[in-house]
């Protein structure tokens, strides 16, 4: 096999749980089961009140490990082929 696809696979292995550890780490819309019920939500019409800066920091650096995450296999697979 080429040298290449273990490079590969080795980073694609990491950023799995890289990418498990990030969206375990998240929280979610409603933490309460009295938010799920009534719907009630903290945002207002401008968006979110205070700034959740490690949420918007974990949500895109979730985004660009799946694009990378896509990219990696897709490139392994057309090596592979």
């Amino acid at each position: 096999m080429k040298p290449i696809v273990y490079v590969l696979g080795s980073i694609l292995l990491a950023l799995t749980i890289f990418l498990v550890v990030l969206i375990l780490k998240q929280t979610g819309k409603d933490k309460s089961l009295s938010g799920t019920i009534t719907g009630g939500s903290s945002e207002t019409f401008f968006g979110k009140a205070g700034g959740d800066s490690k949420d918007k920091l974990l949500s895109t650096l979730t985004i660009i490990g799946s694009v990378l995450f896509v990219a990696i296999t897709v490139a392994l697979t057309v090596i592979l082929l």
